[in-house]
Order: C-alpha cells, then structure tokens, then sequence
C-alpha cells in the first residue's frame, strides 16, 4: 500500500538535509544566537510537517522556509524586546534598532546584502570560526549547525571521544551567545585570521559528502557540492589566496570522480578499478586551472595545495598504470612536513607501497600501529590488509579486512570490506597462510 504522508515526510527529511544550514543561517544573522537560530530551524520543520501534508509541497519549498524563518527570528526579537521593556532594560540603540533592521532586511530577503559576499551559508561558517573560540570548537560548531553532520561524524572526522566533541559544541555556542558575536563576513585582517578554520571546515564537509562516515549511502553528493559551491565562492572573494584556490582545485579534481566511485548495483568503487572516462573532464579541468593559479601566488605550497597535486596526478593519468606514484610519494613527503597528521602518514604509505612495492609501504604503516588516534580507525586495518594482500600474505590480509570491516560505520564500506576479507585465499584454495 501506498503511504503518502511517509514518502511525504522522506521528501522533507532529503530537501531539509539541503536546506538546513541555510535556514538556520538566516534565522542566526538576524537573531545573533546559533542556539535560538537552531530553535527557530526546528521550528520550521515542525511547522512543514505539519502544514504541508494538507497544503502540499510549496512550489519553492526553499523560499518557504527562509521565509518562515526569518518571521520567526523577527517575532523572537519582537518578543525579546517586550520582555526587555516591561524589565526596564531595553537599550534604544542596540535591541530595537537591530530589530527593526532585520525587519527592513525580511522585506527585500532577495536582494544583495551589505558585505563582499551576501550569503548566509558563508556568514554562518565565518561566524562560527570567531577567532574567540578554540581552533577545535570552531570545527565542531560549523560542521554541526552549518555541515549537518552528527556529534559521532564529527568525532569520527577529528578521532576524538563523541564526548568531547559535544561539550566542545555546547561551550562554542554558549561563548559566541555571550560575546553577542553578530552573523557576519570579516573584512580586511579579521577575515584573513579566520580563514584557516573556515577553510579547514568547507574541506571537512567536503570529505563527508565524499566519503560518509556513517549511513548506508558511500557518498552524500549534496553535502560536497554544497561545499564545492562554498569554495568557489571563497575563491571569488580572496582570489589571491593560494591555499583557497588550493582547496577548490582539491574539490573539484575529487568531485570529478563522483560518477565513476559508484557501480550499477550502488556498491563503492575504488580509485584504481574506476573507470576513468566516467570522470567529469570539465571539474578536472577547473581544478586544474586553480591549481595553476597557485604557481603564480608567491610562497611555497600550502596543504590543500600540495593535496590538489597529489589529486592534479591522478587526474592526468589515463589509465591507473599510467599514474606517477613516485611523484605522488614525493609530494607527500612535502605534506607530511606541513601537516604531520598521521591519516597524511598513512596515505603516504599507500603510496610507497605502490611507488617502491608493498613491502615499503607496509613498513611505512608499522609505527602508526602506535598511533592512539589510529587505534580505531578502520583504513589503518584496511590499508595493511591490500599491502599484506599484494604480498600473498592472504591470512593476515584476511585478518586485517576483517579488523577493518569491525571498525567501519558506513554500511557499504564495510560490506566491500568484508568482501575483500572473503575472496584473501589461496590460489589454490586453500585456508590462507598461518
């Protein structure tokens, strides 16, 4: 049968996931809180659910949300003031000034706003990258109101206690309401001080539409794109900034391939059994283009642009054979030495293997099996596992995927590996090697 209010919900359930960040942005540029901006976005939803499945989907179901939530920011600042008033503590030039601009702004919501930029999406990330906060809180916070990402996504992406990350979260919000710290883009040297965090934070969210930490889907495609379009924006305001044009080239060569990590049936594909002439050459090409215009900029190469040429590599190889692993390996050496992080350590280790042999890379991935922030992270496991498989040490390869399987939270990575733990056997057969 037919359920009409359930696959009603499913669409709101997929167009909030989109359209979240943005109403909440709205709501927090004019009520100057994320914790109320958040209250307000629940509050819309509520109200879609329970409004539309009498009146319909409206046709611009975006536009009604922003809409809803800026008159329920507009009432909230109305409702604060009287409160304010009756109290004896209504400020004239702050409160009620400030409300009757964000009211003035609600009547022309369409139209170009007062900074470079006039996006909320962006104003919410740099909000939430207040140099006020810790470098750490900063992350959380914008990839918990603005990415859309779970405390346990959060945790999983810094390998840190989902404890930790929520208290971090709760402080943030508490420190910025305190500080009344308004929903704005910097300018001048405010903007560039907070530029590594928002960079830091559009290149998490990227890596979560690419590659999900938890759910039964591999990739969430709106979420990368959402930060690809974010990055290009970045880059049309500080256009003269290597490691924006850096982390822009990164995410477009990596998007380049959404349609070819995908097989018919939904299952991942990796980046060496991908067909490559699915790869989207326009995306290559932009990535590309930003890439070049790095060289230009004074100053050595910064991370995300050292990782867009490790990506810049792949992209210019026609076949997985044909691909320059000893320069890849070369170009991590470089990363290591600016961002030792031992995920970097680790894939630089996949590329010694594949530059030098497996034995090299597998030798590489041995002090990282000391690393506490490793000690639960699947591709640790999964990575020893091809190395050892390549090596026809099929048992401990078996071991390893299956290690790794444990430790994966996405359904479909670890069912490929679980896969790739079944088929390490012998070549004759047999049980695999002691």
């Amino acid at each position: 049968m037919s359920d009409p209010a359930g696959a009603l919900r499913r669409q709101l359930a997929a167009l909030w996931h989109v359209e979240a960040a943005k109403v909440i942005g709205r709501a927090a540029r004019i009520v100057r809180d994320l914790g109320v901006a958040e209250d307000i976005a629940q509050d819309v939803l509520l109200s879609a659910l329970e409004r539309w499945p009498d009146d319909g989907i409206p046709d611009r179901p975006g536009a009604w949300l922003m809409t809803a939530a800026t008159r329920r920011a507009l009432d909230h600042l109305r409702h604060r003031a009287v409160i304010a008033d009756k109290e004896g503590e209504l400020s004239q030039e702050l409160d009620f000034r400030h409300a009757l601009a964000a009211e003035e702004a609600a009547e022309r919501v369409d139209a170009a706003l007062d900074d470079p930029i006039g996006d909320d999406l962006l104003r919410l990330i740099f909000t939430a990258c207040h140099p006020l906060l810790a470098p750490e809180a900063r992350c959380a916070l914008t990839l918990k109101v603005m990415g859309g990402l779970s405390t346990t996504e959060i945790a999983r992406a810094y390998l840190k206690p989902e404890a930790t990350i929520a208290q971090r979260i709760v402080r943030a919000k508490r420190s910025l309401a305190a500080a009344r710290v308004p929903c704005e883009v910097p300018r001048g040297s405010a903007l560039v001080e907070r530029l590594g965090s928002v960079l830091e934070v559009i290149y998490l969210i990227f890596n979560e539409g690419y590659a999900a930490t938890t759910g039964e889907d591999w990739m969430r495609p709106a979420l990368a794109e959402e930060a690809l379009r974010l990055g290009r924006v970045l880059a049309s305001l500080l256009p003269g900034e290597s490691e924006v044009l850096g982390l822009l080239a990164l995410m477009e060569i990596q998007a380049s391939r959404f349609a070819a990590r995908l097989a018919p049936d939904g299952q991942p594909v990796l980046l060496m059994d991908q067909d490559r002439s699915r790869w989207d050459r326009l995306l290559i090409r932009r990535g590309l283009d930003a890439l070049a215009r790095t060289g230009d900029l004074p100053g050595p190469l910064g991370p995300y642009a050292l990782q867009a040429s490790i990506a810049a590599c792949h992209a210019r190889a026609p076949r997985p054979a044909d691909t320059d692993w000893v320069h890849i390996t070369a170009l991590y050496d470089a990363l290591v030495h600016v961002l030792p992080s031992p995920v970097v350590q680790l894939n630089r280790a996949v590329a010694v293997g594949m530059a030098f042999g497996p034995a090299a890379g597998l030798e590489a991935t041995t002090p990282l099996l000391a690393v506490a922030a490793l000690q639960d992270y699947h591709l640790l496991p999964a990575v020893r596992g091809d190395l050892l498989a390549r090596l026809g040490r099929h048992a401990e390869a078996r071991q390893a995927f299956e290690q790794a399987a444990g430790l994966a939270r996405n359904a479909r990575e670890k069912a490929l590996l679980a896969a790739r733990a079944a088929a390490c056997r012998e070549p004759d057969g047999g049980p695999g090697d002691a």
